[in-house]
């Protein structure tokens, strides 16, 4: 890093060891995601109560967006799927382990994972899981 890094306040983030597999399937993810469309569930836009960003199957007997008519928003298939190497790997490139105590930290390795602290960890244990993840130099994908 450089010295103006340091006195601006910006620290770089630890990256992943990744093999030159993984790392070309990342940005062959990301490539695939940019060109991804939007799935959203059928005929959303009539009904308030539906939401545009989840996805449900159509199963209509005849349900245009089923037989998959070219007007009707596209179904999510195995087509759209991302690279097998870079499968469940987060954007940075590290595996994500959920955390709920300090003592899971424990089987983390830092090379490789991420830790994702749990939605129902208090603001307490948060603050005790961060400092613990700090000294071991494990990178927690969402800080408080």
């Amino acid at each position: 890093m450089t010295e103006e890094e340091n006195e601006n306040g910006y620290e770089t983030k630890k990256k992943p060891s990744l093999s030159k597999e993984e790392s070309r399937s990342l940005g062959i993810n990301r490539k695939i995601k940019s060109r991804r469309p939007k799935f959203s569930r059928q005929e959303w836009f009539r009904h308030d109560k539906l939401d545009g960003d989840t996805w449900r199957r159509p199963k209509g007997i005849q349900s245009k967006a089923r037989k998959n008519l070219r007007y009707r928003s596209p179904n999510a298939s195995i087509g759209y799927r991302g690279c097998k190497e870079a499968r469940g790997l987060h954007p940075s490139g590290f595996r994500e382990v959920l955390v709920h105590r300090v003592g899971d930290l424990e089987d983390v390795d830092p090379e490789k994972q991420a830790v994702r602290i749990a939605h129902g960890v208090g603001m307490r244990k948060r603050i005790d899981i961060e400092k613990k993840a700090e000294e071991l130099e494990v990178r927690v994908l969402n800080p408080s």
